[in-house]
């Protein structure tokens, strides 16, 4: 009866340096969480500044905005009698910390650095912060002049402890400490801690959430206990889409669970939890066995009990149930994490009034333009259901004036005010292509325009033909591999010029108020990996929701929208053969993507996969293809597609360095930026080269040959 208590986490749209706005969000969710009757309030990792401030973290300025925001969050009167868990960055001793600040009435109680750092991947935490790494053991921290006036005193614990309530016992497991090997709940769980809390920054991937959800189901189903999971949600100003699904699980089982994919800024989670069943869970003697010789957590006392109890316990309430744990598939995956990225940057990026894309007539840039109507489909439906913010920012970006009420009521009404669509033909486009782009644009509400750019073509080749004295051909019209390919890449190039012409004013021709369009990419992943692009062509933009998938998983996304949207006209790009229609269309040739690259895009998504998950070069990722695709391809032509796409990959490498930022979707991502680290001068890979030549003669019977070459 008098250990049910109320607890709260939550999902913040944080954004990176947005100090006052990530407070004012934090202090909301801080009111939301005691309107629901909540005694514990848990934020997400470094929920101040932002998680994704990089470089930023170094500079002494956003410890002190932090410190500032700290003190006006603290001091709100709608943050008092509830105990308080916030992420902020924190010096201490002239070393840098990602610390949780955990509060109650305008006194901080603990500072708890983290104790193991992500530094893989997307993650650089070791470039900013050092790792706490003395486990239970707490030391002073002498406050900033600002905070220590609010609380009268000069000095707090900091360090790694628990906080002691007069019902239970709290401890914080910061993001990547759950992922590790010794993970802190298993030694705090023996140590009698009840309630876990894991405070995050953690990022969309597709398929990644049920390595996290089964990772703290699994650390509360071992050791028993409470577990909130706290994340951010949103763009906060970088590739990434922290992907929020903010949930509460108690002894292994999942009772409260948060979207995965929104528009709101602020999520609040709640569940009332019975202590007692973490008490009877954990009554076994084995664990009692291990507990007796569990070092002690240091412990800090919380003037708070998270539970009523006596004459204050309501009756209707009870226990929080299980429930069924919510899963996307990977096609929704794409359809709403991307659509929700491209809405915070819109609505962030300051002085743009839409989207401008490149509509080729292919799937790739049929899947930029069907996520750009998922998020028309995403904001027209938080509007109907009185969403402010999202009206506001609508709004906003439409140009309307401060006092109008117009409410976008379809995709498509939106579309037609924020979405331009452009198809730049040239003699080499079939009608097919021009004619699916148009009929796409329409059915969507994208206002469309129709050219062709064979003039501005003419006229480079012109130039260049009177410059030199010679005039370059097609292959199919004798001319050379150097000639071909220049003369594809003059016209990719001109398209990214004209892009970006009609970016700036088109909104102007259509007297629409506001800025200028942000340009869309519509560049996959994979051929990017492959490098079959061409740099500074129409890959060249200002972002790319699409270049973090696959082409198989894009395929699947264009099926699942071509019944989920009701837009039947996918279903041709699904048929369509992938082209670059760089090229003359004879009666014996027509250009293909696939023929071109030399490899299909599952093959490349293998590759794809086996250089950057599997971490193998060249000889390693021969070695695993002889047995997975033994009785498919003979070892010789496993060897020439492994020493092809390594030769590609190498040689196009250099585009990397200069591709559009995408949306992080893929675990093989390419990235040069921040996710990929590689040279982009490679050499000739000869000595694996010659190993896996040796391989193949031995393997073919050609032993005399295999023996010289190794």
């Amino acid at each position: 009866m008098g250990h049910l208590a109320t607890i709260a986490t939550c999902s913040l749209n944080q954004w990176a340096l947005d100090f006052e706005g990530n407070a004012e969000r934090i202090i909301e969710s801080i009111r939301i969480a005691k309107a629901k009757g909540a005694t514990l309030r848990v934020g997400p990792e470094l929920e101040i500044t932002g998680y994704g401030c990089l470089d930023h973290f170094l500079e002494g300025d956003t410890y002190l905005h932090s410190w500032e925001m700290l003190v006006k969050i603290l001091t709100h009167e709608d943050c008092q009698d509830i105990l308080l868990d916030i992420g902020m960055p924190v010096s201490h001793k002239n070393v840098r910390y990602n610390c949780r600040i955990i509060a109650l009435n305008k006194g901080i109680l603990l500072i708890r650095p983290k104790l193991f750092l992500a530094n893989d991947g997307n993650y650089r935490e070791m470039r900013y912060f050092t790792p706490w790494g003395r486990q239970r053991y707490v030391e002073d921290y002498y406050l900033p002049r600002l905070m220590s006036e609010v609380m009268g005193k000069r000095k707090v614990p900091f360090g790694d402890a628990a906080i002691s309530t007069f019902d239970t016992c709290i401890a914080a497991e910061t993001c990547e400490e759950l992922f590790t090997p010794g993970a802190p709940h298993s030694g705090m769980s023996l140590d009698g801690i009840e309630i876990l809390t894991n405070s995050s920054g953690s990022h969309h991937e597709l398929r990644k959430l049920d390595k996290r959800i089964r990772l703290m189901t699994n650390a509360t189903g071992i050791c028993g206990g409470i577990y909130l999971y706290a994340n951010q949600q949103g763009c906060d100003g970088d590739r990434l889409y922290y992907d929020g699904c903010a949930m509460i699980g108690v002894n292994g089982k999942i009772v409260a669970q948060g979207s995965q994919f929104s528009l709101k800024d602020v999520e609040v989670v709640t569940a009332t939890v019975d202590l007692e069943e973490v008490r009877s869970y954990r009554f076994q003697p084995s664990r009692g066995m291990q507990a007796i010789n569990n070092p002690i957590y240091p412990r800090v006392e919380a003037d708070i009990s998270l539970s009523t109890y006596g004459a204050y316990v309501n009756l209707s309430i009870g226990p929080t149930k299980e429930i069924e744990v919510k899963y996307h598939k990977p096609e929704e995956e794409i359809a709403l994490g991307p659509a929700c990225w491209l809405w915070d940057y819109l609505r962030r990026c300051g002085g743009v009034s839409g989207y401008f894309l490149p509509l080729s007539g292919g799937i790739d840039s049929c899947a930029t333009a069907t996520i750009v109507h998922s998020m028309c489909r995403l904001v027209v439906a938080d509007c109907a259901a009185g969403d402010e913010l999202v009206i506001r920012d609508a709004r906003r970006i439409c140009g309307e004036k401060e006092d109008s009420t117009w409410i976008p009521k379809t995709p498509q009404e939106l579309a037609g005010r924020i979405f331009h669509t452009s198809f730049m033909g040239t003699k080499n486009s079939s009608k097919e292509t021009r004619q699916r782009a148009k009929d796409l644009a329409d059915v969507i509400g994208a206002y469309h325009v129709d050219l062709n750019m064979d003039s501005i073509v003419k006229s480079v080749r012109d130039l260049f033909s009177f410059v030199t004295g010679k005039t370059p051909s097609f292959r199919v019209h004798g001319g050379s591999k150097a000639e071909n390919l220049a003369l594809q890449n003059i016209q990719a190039r001109l398209r990214m010029v004209l892009a970006y012409m009609f970016a700036q004013l088109l909104p102007w021709v259509r007297g629409l108020p506001g800025g200028g369009l942000l340009v869309l990419g519509s560049a996959n992943v994979d051929e990017s990996l492959r490098g079959y692009l061409t740099k500074y062509d129409c890959s060249s933009a200002d972002i790319n929701p699409i270049g973090g998938i696959s082409k198989t998983d894009l395929k699947s996304f264009i099926a699942y929208a071509r019944d989920e949207f009701k837009l039947p006209i996918l279903h041709d790009f699904i048929t369509a053969v992938p082209t670059a229609e760089l090229e003359p269309i004879t009666h014996s040739y027509v250009q293909s993507d696939e023929a071109d690259m030399g490899f299909t895009y599952d093959e490349l998504s293998v590759f794809g996969k086996l250089r950057k998950n599997h971490k193998l070069g060249p000889w390693g990722a021969f070695e695993k293809l002889l047995h997975e695709w033994s009785g498919v391809m003979s070892p010789r032509q496993i060897a020439d597609k492994t020493r092809n796409f390594f030769w590609y990959y190498a040689i196009n490498r250099h585009k990397m360095t200069t591709i559009t930022p995408a949306y992080h979707a893929e675990a093989y991502s390419p990235d040069d930026n921040r996710f990929d680290l590689r040279p982009f001068l490679y050499p000739a890979f000869s000595w694996p080269y010659k190993k896996i030549e040796a391989t193949v003669a031995r393997l073919m019977g050609d032993t005399d040959k295999g023996n010289k070459e190794a």
